[in-house]
């Protein structure tokens, strides 16, 4: 009797509702990929936020808490270095040059292929975003050869209507420019299929209203295309911003940041500073402020281009 009564009063057991199952059955698959992310991501990043602050060294590998504290001084120091402010020049330069028109020549292909051709479009997709999923590194040595004073093609082509071409990546007034149009070419891919995704949400109504209107095509692009493409121009501005503040393979390959330094940018000395002269503190240092660079940059756009309340 005892026994019956203890059975019939004990609490039932709960069970766990089907959002918590849910929540844990999630956790367990996110598990792997956070290990990997906090071994190899999140660690190497706090740990080259220590680094930035210390005089750290190859020396200190072994004990890396012993590298000698040096505060602020290696961002000081950067700020002063006259290498590092060429290179924030060149890099100010190959951004405030090369982000606009990439973006911009993304944009004319996609309405270009969207609205000016009938046939043949993948083709025509697939071609200008073949350079971007191509190696850099092949890219950056096939222009190294097409720029070629002597037998470049571009100087070949130039010859044929009597113009002596200069020597593109030799000279400190043309090195520059030469790499930021090879980057555009590179790059315009991938802007063109952002803007081809964004044109194909835009409502077809608003364009059949226009025509209805009279509306030229330049009115169209003008009132409703661009208004309409404004987040997707917002995400093309900031993921190609990031990728050009971070320029490292096109110079590294073309010219090795010369002639006269004219093509050195930020991430060519932050590699320098510590795979060449293990200057690991001072080279964290640098990517840090880059880093602050490209979230402040970030920050500006998504105030400028974002969505209005």
């Amino acid at each position: 009797m005892s026994a019956t009564t203890e059975t019939s009063t004990r609490p039932p057991r709960r069970r766990l509702s089907n959002t918590a199952r849910n929540t844990i059955a999630g956790w367990g698959f996110s598990l792997p990929y956070l290990l990997v992310f906090l071994v190899f991501m999140a660690g190497p990043i706090f740990a080259a936020l220590w680094f930035s602050f210390t005089d750290f060294e190859l020396v200190n590998l072994v004990a890396p808490f012993s590298a000698p504290w040096a505060g602020f001084d290696n961002y000081v120091q950067a700020v002063q270095d006259p290498e590092v402010r060429k290179a924030a020049w060149n890099t100010a330069v190959f951004v405030v040059v090369g982000v606009p028109l990439s973006v911009f020549a993304g944009l004319m292909a996609a309405v270009l292929i969207e609205n000016g051709i009938s046939r043949l479009q993948s083709v025509f997709r697939v071609g200008y975003y073949l350079p971007v999923i191509t190696s850099i590194i092949a890219i950056a040595v096939i222009w190294r050869f097409m720029l070629n004073p002597d037998i470049g093609l571009v100087n070949r082509t130039l010859a044929l209507v009597g113009i002596d071409g200069p020597s593109w990546l030799n000279d400190p007034s043309t090195a520059l420019p030469s790499i930021i149009v090879m980057a555009i070419w590179r790059n315009l891919g991938q802007s063109m299929i952002i803007f081809l995704a964004g044109l194909k949400g835009v409502p077809g109504v608003l364009y059949e209203a226009s025509r209805v209107d009279g509306a030229t095509f330049w009115q169209r692009f003008r009132w409703i295309t661009l208004p309409q493409l404004r987040p997707v121009t917002l995400f093309a501005l900031v993921i190609t911003s990031i990728g050009y503040l971070q320029v490292f393979e096109e110079p590294f390959v073309m010219t090795q940041g010369g002639p006269l330094d004219s093509t050195v940018t930020i991430a060519m000395v932050i590699y320098e500073q510590g795979f060449n002269f293990f200057h690991l503190g001072y080279a964290s240092a640098i990517a840090y402020m880059l880093f602050l660079f490209i979230a402040v940059l970030a920050f500006v756009q998504f105030k400028v281009l974002g969505q209005d309340d």
